[in-house]
């Protein structure tokens, strides 16, 4: 038997799937995550309607047409980031394309199958890395166009599906080992993407538990080339926590006691790794992330990190879902497992760190823009009040929620790069000042004390 085979037979028995060309012992686990989602296996096929989409929805077309795709958050930008430049003419042509919410899925649809076309044609030709390009484009395509979906529809789970396929393509070609990997969690699992360095052949590395946004899925948390925490020689457990893409459909909603226990589920699983230091290990979340990886860290010690962007730290979520565009309430909704609007508003005066961050130890790193639309910079500095670790908050000027698009965010430095430096810095083991620092439109940095 080759190596290669040896490799596969090993994620057979462990009920994993391993890429790559990586020797490694896998653990074995009760509970794996479906290699595919059916209309059978899932319920909240209901999609949740909210007051203000009823009376707003005609208002959001008529936005979407004079503002484009991006017309509340950059999302056709954070998801062409990870793909790289050799994606970018697709999502020009998508902003062309989307002119009203329904174009929306169809519009990345067509994208999707453009993609997987050309992937399967590379891989006939047997020119494999523009087949795991294209692949791993097609699956960020696949992903985007579930975003407009609150629901467990037969075309969710189609596109979910389709996402999963292009993206273990993608993996069995990929220039560093990738495992498709069950967290155990409760009685069930979390799904995840378990990723090591290119080039790694042996001995224990540091870790990052990556957390993606509301809006975003594990498959587009590592770049397709140059990612930043695997270019630093660090592991990357990419997961989907509870109500997060694919939970949802597992039936695992999102609940602040759930995240509570994530963290954990997390480092428990890492510290069986045995290409992991079990004291090198950090979380970092995005938006809704950094409120998730915040309640996270807040019940796991054993983190020697949390570093998190684009924050989601107003207790109750007001400013987002009575504020901001009505999708991201139906969206919640839906992860949380609410079709009912005062069942979920009920729900909602449990979405709070208060009574969680005050627990919290290791080095926490928070940046912010001045002006942020969804979360106002007031509740992130109440939350740094509690902290009684290592802390450092960084604001940007005029920057709304999604930190960019305007001079300090331009000429300052690049917030994922900061975000991994920080981490990076922890494992050092290097200390640091408790400090606010303002990156004011120049891009300089002014630095006060906590």
């Amino acid at each position: 038997m080759n190596r290669r085979h040896l490799l596969r037979s090993l994620a057979v028995a462990s009920g994993g799937t391993v890429y790559g060309l990586v020797d490694t012992s896998l653990p074995r686990h009760t509970v794996t995550v479906p290699s595919r989602v059916t209309s059978q296996t899932v319920s909240s096929r209901t999609e949740p309607v909210t007051r203000r989409w009823r009376e707003q929805r005609w208002l959001l077309d008529s936005i979407i047409e004079a503002n484009g795709i991006d017309w509340d958050q950059p999302r056709s930008f954070y998801w062409n980031a990870p793909c790289g430049p050799g994606a970018s003419p697709d999502f020009a042509i998508i902003r062309e394309r989307v002119k009203k919410y329904a174009d929306f899925s169809p519009a990345f649809v067509a994208a999707a199958h453009r993609r997987e076309a050309m992937a399967r044609a590379a891989e006939e030709a047997e020119e494999l890395v523009t087949a795991r390009e294209n692949y791993f484009i097609a699956a960020i395509h696949w992903g985007a166009a579930q975003w407009p979906i609150h629901a467990n529809t037969d075309e969710n789970i189609y596109f979910h599906n389709k996402k999963l396929e292009c993206y273990e393509k993608y993996a069995k070609l990929a220039d560093h080992h990738i495992e498709r990997v069950s967290i155990p969690f409760q009685d069930t699992a979390l799904p995840a993407w378990f990723h090591l360095p290119p080039g790694y052949r042996d001995g224990r590395i540091p870790a990052v538990v990556s957390v993606p946004g509301m809006d975003n899925f594990k498959e587009a948390s590592v770049s397709l080339y140059g990612d930043r925490f695997l270019a630093r020689g660090f592991a990357v457990l990419a997961i989907e926590g509870p109500g997060q893409y694919e939970c949802p459909m597992l039936g695992i909603p999102m609940t602040v006691p759930g995240w509570e226990a994530t963290g954990t589920a997390c480092v428990d699983w890492l510290i069986n790794r045995p290409e992991i230091d079990p004291e090198q290990i950090a979380i970092t979340g995005t938006s809704f992330g950094s409120f998730a990886a915040t309640i996270a860290a807040a019940h796991e010690p054993r983190l020697r990190a949390c570093a998190v962007m684009n924050v989601c730290h107003e207790p109750r979520w007001t400013t987002a879902f009575e504020q901001a565009s009505p999708t991201f309430k139906m969206r919640f909704m839906y992860m949380a497992n609410y079709t009912n609007e005062e069942e979920f508003d009920r729900f909602a005066k449990t979405l709070t760190w208060e009574g969680h961050a005050e627990h919290i130890q290791m080095p926490y790193l928070a940046v912010a823009g001045e002006k942020d639309e969804l979360s106002p910079l007031e509740h992130t500095e109440r939350l740094f009040s509690v902290l009684s670790g290592p802390k450092r908050l960084v604001v940007y000027q005029g920057a709304r929620h999604s930190i960019g698009g305007v001079p300090s965010a331009s000429m300052g430095p690049a917030v994922p790069g900061l975000i991994a430096d920080f981490i990076a810095a922890r494992f050092a083991g290097r200390d640091f000042p408790n400090e606010r620092w303002f990156v004011d439109a120049t891009g300089a940095i002014s630095k006060t004390a906590l």
